[in-house]
């Protein structure tokens, strides 16, 4: 039975969402709010919803399916709100909160006793693009998109929830909300602190040591890359999760510590053992799994200095899904050499692999 369902957030997570939506079930009616004009003409336009608002309750009340692809706080507002409006009977409202605890918490406080089900997500794809124009049917493919039930979660929201999102193509995941909150505070939320901290502190170490701009490559590169992110949604993750936060930021000066006190009595051992077990850690981790935050693929290709040589290997990669691509024109001291190369799944990166070690004599690492 043909069913109606109701986004409202038409960035890149909403929109994107409607395109998969829309893919598996054509037959569905997807309407959109959007508070700018311009998100909602896209997505009108390039039929990834049926009609548009700017009025949040005026659809509500139509759809089987509501999903808040909204900032943190606007997605509680919004639950309240939803609260006192005359919704459908047994209504399914999700939302794709990067934190899950105070906006379950939220859900089970307003919607008690009524007849709402709801269930807490967390998409975790995303790209340095936003808007509805940089939708993409594929965000989601192979990423882990999180549910969070509440007590006003059923096994079959959950087998409704799968069915209805059947088109991104994700994998999906049950999780608390709290063990999520602590589970992100430590992979997701702290190392955005901590590259945005070492940003602070590389910037004001350069007004005096002008050279550690111009020689900022490789691991800086990679360590900082984050730190671009979008700060507004980083300040309400922060303020959303400060608890769970908190304690990883007093673990990691604990742990800072204690390597400075090893520099300092010049304990070669446990200098040694510091970086071997990171080693061996990382590389027993799943972190080369499209699966987490901005995960992707990569290949490494040390080329020579040549004219048209980053020309030649993206002609060989023609047809093939490209999600980045990034030359290191400054130095040479990246391990992995000058170009590096994402895709968004294992049978691009393997073709890739192929392609350019058949066709070419360049060195090629898969990391």
């Amino acid at each position: 039975m043909a069913k109606t369902i109701y986004i409202a957030g038409l960035g890149l997570i909403g929109a994107s969402m409607a395109l998969g939506i829309r893919r598996d079930h054509p037959d569905y009616e997807i309407l959109g709010y959007n508070r700018s004009q311009a998100s909602r003409d896209i997505a009108l336009k390039e039929g990834m919803i049926d009609r548009a608002t700017d009025d949040f309750a005026s659809f509500a009340p139509l759809a089987d399916v509501i999903i808040l692809t909204l900032p943190i706080k606007q997605t509680i507002s919004f639950i309240k709100e939803l609260a006192n409006l005359d919704l459908k009977e047994g209504v399914i409202i999700s939302d794709a909160g990067s934190t899950k605890s105070a906006i379950v918490d939220a859900a089970e406080q307003y919607f008690a006793g009524k007849h709402v089900r709801f269930v807490g997500a967390h998409p975790m794809a995303g790209s340095h693009k936003t808007g509805a124009a940089s939708a993409d049917v594929n965000l989601f493919e192979n990423a882990y998109y999180i549910f969070t039930p509440s007590s006003l979660t059923g096994q079959d929201t959950l087998e409704e929830m799968r069915d209805l999102l059947s088109g991104l193509h994700a994998r999906f995941i049950e999780i608390d909300a709290k063990e999520h909150d602590r589970v992100t505070s430590q992979i997701s939320h702290f190392p955005h602190i901590l590259a945005s901290s070492l940003m602070e502190q590389t910037a004001v170490y350069a007004q005096e040591h002008e050279m550690a701009r111009r020689f900022a490559a490789g691991g800086f590169r990679d360590m900082t890359r984050i730190a671009e992110s979008e700060p507004g949604m980083w300040t309400s993750i922060l303020l959303s999760n400060s608890e769970t936060i908190l304690e990883r930021i007093a673990d990691f000066k604990e742990r800072l510590e204690a390597i400075g006190q090893a520099i300092s009595k010049g304990d070669e051992e446990q200098i040694w053992n510091f970086f071997n077990q990171a080693r061996e850690q990382r590389q027993a981790m799943e972190i080369h799994k499209r699966g987490g935050v901005d995960s992707s693929y990569d290949l490494y290709v040390d080329v020579p200095d040549e004219e048209d040589v980053i020309l030649r290997i993206l002609e060989l990669l023609r047809g093939t899904s490209l999600v980045n691509i990034h030359i290191n024109e400054e130095n040479r001291e990246d391990i992995h050499g000058i170009l590096q190369i994402s895709f968004k799944n294992a049978q691009d990166l393997e073709r890739a692999e192929h392609l350019i070690t058949e066709n070419t004599d360049y060195t090629v690492v898969v990391k």
